[in-house]
């Protein structure tokens, strides 16, 4: 590990690795299963899951070359912005946040964090928002703001791979399963791309509407198309309407989740995954005494919605 790094994780207060446990449930089924989980919840309370995964390596570029200041979009709730606010201000680095829609009347907890963080927050509208991958648009965000570092919604470029990637490193068993949830599609990836010469199958759980959508997103980051059934495929059942909508059955589960287990989960995107886990369990869909992994990508956001 460089010195550098070394420096990040300390200046962060990181706890890395994260634990590898064993999940005990009583859904129908799991006892014909070993069901473990990645606890990327605790790497740090706020600097949470997927969210250092995907930005380790940008935030270490950022430092080594001297970046003032980071730009990037997320919506009023995004776990990436809160993330990433907190690291850029314990690092010294401007963040400017893009947000989706206007919360300048009632800005959500979130958001509140990050004005306490001191990240220059613009609302824009969501055809504004639109054009966040749009190569003039971001032409023009960069003439605007010279030496700025533009990084994508989600945390999701080709350098979060090698974040992710060091999941599978730290794991201390093989497994014959890896279930985590989708998105933005770095996570994904980088699980995809680490398992490559492996006999393991990830399964994406989608927490938004995007067949076809969310595998082209995956494919892009990939450096080198896998298509879909090689050794992964994204699971499309468990969505709940779309990104951030739940339902009252959901939520009843999460808090029934926790309380059985004391892990907290929330209803946008560990929610999901821990429900899809169950029913998949449930209906006999993996080989019997297959190793499964379940992947809690961290980032509680979501919970503070109500």
């Amino acid at each position: 590990m460089s010195q550098h790094l070394k420096t990040m994780i300390n200046t962060l207060e990181l706890t890395c690795p994260s634990p590898e446990q064993r999940l005990k449930v009583d859904w129908p089924n799991s006892d014909n299963y070993q069901i473990w989980l990645k606890r990327d919840d605790l790497l740090h309370p706020i600097v949470s899951g997927n969210k250092w995964r995907k930005l380790k390596y940008a935030l270490l570029a950022a430092k080594h070359n001297n970046v003032p200041h980071i730009i990037s979009f997320g919506g009023g709730f995004s776990n990436h912005l809160h993330a990433l606010g907190y690291a850029c201000s314990r690092l010294g680095i401007q963040l400017t946040a893009i947000v989706r829609g206007d919360y300048s009347a009632h800005p959500s907890p979130m958001l509140e964090d990050l004005a306490r963080w001191h990240a220059k927050v613009q609302y824009v509208d969501r055809q504004t928002y639109r054009l966040r991958s749009d190569a003039d648009y971001l032409a023009q965000l960069s003439l605007t703001h010279p030496g700025a570092m533009i990084i994508p919604e989600g945390g999701s470029q080709h350098s979060a791979l090698a974040g992710v990637m060091e999941i599978i490193d730290e794991l201390g068993r093989s497994y014959d399963h890896i279930l985590a949830p989708v998105a933005s599609g770095g996570t994904l990836a980088g699980l995809i791309h680490a398992t490559r010469h492996i006999n393991t199958t990830v399964t994406g759980i989608a927490v938004l509407k995007g067949q076809g959508y969310l595998e082209d997103l995956v494919t892009e980051l990939l450096p080198s198309a896998t298509k879909p059934g090689h050794h992964w495929d994204i699971n499309h059942d468990h969505h709940f309407g779309g990104y951030a909508k739940s339902t009252p059955h959901l939520s009843a589960f999460c808090a029934e989740f926790y309380t059985q287990t004391h892990i907290p989960i929330e209803p946008v995107y560990s929610g999901k995954l821990f429900y899809a886990a169950k029913a998949l369990i449930s209906e006999g869909a993996f080989t019997r005494g297959a190793k499964i992994l379940l992947l809690h990508t961290g980032g509680l956001q979501g919970a503070r919605t109500a």
